[in-house]
């Protein structure tokens, strides 16, 4: 059963927004802050940092727009490159860390609420464990439901994200605030091109995940022009809101403050909202880690669906129920991959680490073949849909740029690189191993 287009540009605009506003914001402040050192490099890693993923929306926004099939992020290396070459970047990713990644956003979501929820004394491991398990189940439930009441849950909770971002920066500057200190002194002494080049990896990373909003590109109603619209709305979005709440955390407590703060969005809540701070945001943190974890539900199945289309992984994965548009199966398999990694975290959050050298190379050779959809377009005709201004200069800059993060993290961490690319090579054996299997299946069906 084919996929049919149910989302609308807010659908997917929601989406775009949910896929990179997670909880990262909240944190990694403090550690741009620390490697910037002074507010003119912070604010400038900040700016560029939202110039190059503006750079990379174009980008994908056209190869979405061009290649608007489901699964799209894993599909269109498979048809640009080989099929193999797209399985082995992305195997590790989609069939086991974003598992594992959900259920590390889901245990910190529910480590904020259970304070609101239970006393002191019930706020135990196995207690955030529990919670964690039944907000999975919860937003497993509701995706089963169907893609669109998937969408409306993720409406609601990207909404309350962007609107208590907003009532915090709000309730900052109408606060007094403190006198804004000079450089952190521990690091003052580091050549400037360091130091930003340290704190714009930091900024890169919390602006990720838009990319996969390409893996929706069946399900977006005349996706050829609102995919690319959504796209923009949302990228442009995330850059408002991340300008303004580092504002506001530098007006309340400047560089030094922000580089010290071990949670710098609670240390700015507790200063202007006073007691209330705790809660807002502790409630900001859940309503957030919850949107990342739906929207994950709705899209990795996606990438399920054009893995068995390829025939890298069984049929059952690609079943779609034509009513609701879920691939029912493949829904519950990545939720349980879910529920187990909530029990099992500390072993997937170093797989997590290994294959951060793959993610980077994946969203570059993703990127990549919006040059060999233009040249395939040259050859077969005329398209009418979007198109990257400044071609190609501003593909080629942002390949760059990811090429040049894999290479610092491979002569940075290059134990944990080394590792990646051991996994991203043992994907190529599995790949021939799933494709026998699937050949098998089809031949017997066949027969």
């Amino acid at each position: 059963m084919a996929i049919k287009a149910k989302l609308t540009t807010f659908d997917t605009t929601m989406i775009v927004v949910s896929l990179v506003i997670g909880i990262g914001i909240f944190r990694t402040p403090a550690i741009v802050a620390g490697s910037t050192q002074t507010p003119f490099l912070f604010f400038t890693a900040w700016i560029l940092g939202g110039l190059i993923s503006l750079f990379g929306a174009l980008t994908y926004a056209e190869i979405g727009s061009r290649f608007s099939k489901p699964g799209a992020f894993y599909k269109v290396v498979a048809e640009s490159y080989h099929s193999a070459f797209a399985f082995m970047l992305n195997w590790a990713s989609v069939l086991v860390v974003n598992g594992a990644g959900a259920a590390a956003v889901a245990m910190i979501g529910a480590e904020y609420l259970n304070p609101v929820i239970l006393p002191a004394r019930l706020q135990t491991q196995l207690a955030t464990q529990l919670t964690a398990t039944g907000l999975i189940i919860f937003l497993v439930v509701i995706n089963y439901l169907g893609i669109k009441t998937g969408a409306w849950a993720q409406n609601i909770l990207s909404l309350m994200k962007i609107g208590m971002i907003l009532l915090l920066v709000l309730a900052a500057f109408r606060s007094r605030g403190i006198e804004t200190p000079g450089p952190v002194e521990a690091v003052a002494t580091r050549p400037f091109w360091i130091a930003l080049a340290s704190g714009l990896i930091s900024v890169f990373y919390t602006y990720g995940g838009y990319q996969c909003t390409i893996n929706f590109g069946a399900d977006v109603k005349r996706a050829q022009r609102k995919m690319p619209t959504a796209i923009f709305f949302g990228i442009f979005i995330i850059i408002a809101c991340y300008l303004l709440i580092n504002a506001a955390y530098y007006k309340i407590l400047g560089i030094t403050g922000i580089a010290q703060a071990k949670l710098v969005a609670a240390e700015l809540a507790h200063i202007v909202l006073g007691k209330m701070g705790y809660l807002f945001i502790s409630l900001a943190i859940f309503f957030s880690a919850m949107g990342f974890v739906n929207v994950t539900l709705m899209q990795i199945p996606r990438a399920y669906y054009a893995m068995a289309e390829d025939g890298a992984l069984p049929y059952i994965f690609k079943r779609v129920n034509s009513k609701t548009q879920v691939q029912e199966f493949t829904l519950l398999f990545f939720g349980a991959t879910i529920l187990l990694s909530i029990y099992f975290l500390g072993t997937f959050e170093n797989l997590v680490n290994y294959v951060m050298f793959i993610d980077s190379l994946n969203l570059a050779v993703v990127a990549s073949t919006l040059f060999s959809l233009r040249r395939k377009a040259r050859l077969e005709g005329s398209y009418g849909g979007y198109k990257v201004p400044l071609y190609p200069l501003l593909p080629a800059i942002f390949v760059l740029f990811l090429f040049s993060v894999s290479l610092n993290v491979l002569l940075t961490q290059t134990r944990p690189a080394l590792f990646g690319i051991a996994i991203f090579s043992s994907g190529y054996p599995i790949f021939l191993f799933m494709r026998k299997i699937s050949k098998k299946k089809t031949q017997n069906q066949e027969a």
